[in-house]
């Protein structure tokens, strides 16, 4: 999720609990061998053992169509400790597709074989290899070919965000076509897409039959969700069973002042009150009180004027 799900937010929201892994923003690969600075701007995690603050292990994800250079990458990823490599199959983005990216590539089920079999013999045995795919780019109708090619070529893991490339994220996502994947292949699948809340969990999982799901922009619109989600479904362990209830916006203070010091501190100025904004506007769809702190702030551009409004604004933790 290019823009959004950053190395920030990462760090923040893997410290709520109920997360196995992450996988990073997409690194698009053009036409060359990337530096290893340029590799660790995107994920800088990999410079303290590919984990967040709070131990989560952290996934690479490439976007690209050139063979030799999505395997070259990916060699170098894995020389700088990546515990896994994922590829993306899924981007909608009409800039991405025009230049070979993302989804424009589930027009051709051999092209995913042969990338993923390019990045599969690259990297060593022990780094598991995964893909990232929609239901297709028009339609949905070479769905299960796709998921063969990337299971023939190495992945060992499916993840389907269940909609088109065309269907973009527009509502509802399509659980049920995942279960006609996860037949089609023998490695697992994992279910994603319009997941909010711990219903929309309970019913992709029941309608794909996946017992994993990939959460996206509804962890970021509500940070506790992966830890109320294994509650539900009977699968978490410990404190996070027992700490499975939603959060409050009080409870949520403390991670928004975590967030704020590492924008402040990582990013550059012009990006800051940015972020701030845009962390906001997605909370602002679960708590109310975050459209009146988005409200608030949504005019300071000066990152002294948004911390001076965070000493008011945002619960003192």
């Amino acid at each position: 999720m290019e823009g959004l799900l950053d190395f920030v937010l990462r760090d923040i929201l893997t410290r709520v609990g109920g997360v196995e892994k992450c996988v990073s923003e997409f690194i698009r690969i053009t036409h060359s061998l990337m530096s290893e600075k340029a590799l660790l701007r995107t994920v800088p995690e990999l410079a303290f053992g590919a984990r967040t603050y709070a131990g989560v292990p952290v996934w690479p994800q490439l976007l690209g169509s050139d063979v030799v250079c999505m395997a070259e990458n990916a060699a170098r990823l894995a020389e700088m400790g990546a515990p896994g490599i994922d590829l993306n199959f899924g981007c909608p983005a009409k800039v991405v597709n025009r230049h070979g990216g993302g989804a424009t590539l589930l027009q051709d089920p051999e092209i995913l074989h042969t990338i993923v079999a390019a990045v599969r013999a690259a990297v060593p045995a022990h780094i598991p290899v995964t893909a990232k795919m929609r239901l297709g780019y028009n339609d949905d109708s070479l769905a299960l070919d796709c998921a063969r090619a990337l299971e023939a070529g190495g992945a060992a893991e499916i993840v389907v965000h269940a909609r088109t490339k065309a269907q973009g994220y527009r509502p509802p996502a399509y659980w049920g076509r995942v279960a006609d994947v996860r037949e089609a292949v023998r490695v697992p699948v994992v279910v994603n897409g319009e997941i909010w809340n711990v219903e929309d969990a309970q019913a992709a999982v029941m309608q794909s039959g996946c017992d994993i799901v990939m959460l996206g922009r509804g962890m970021v619109a509500r940070p506790a969700l992966a830890r109320s989600v294994l509650a539900a479904l009977g699968t978490a362990e410990g404190s996070i069973a027992q700490a499975g209830e939603d959060w409050s916006w009080q409870d949520l203070a403390p991670l928004m002042h975590a967030f704020w010091h590492i924008a402040t501190t990582h990013l550059e100025k012009k990006q800051q009150a940015g972020r701030m904004k845009q962390w906001l506007n997605l909370l602002r769809r679960h708590y109310p009180e975050a459209q009146t702190a988005f409200d608030e702030m949504r005019t300071l551009v000066k990152p002294s004027d948004v911390e001076a409004w965070m000493r008011t604004g945002i619960p003192q933790p």
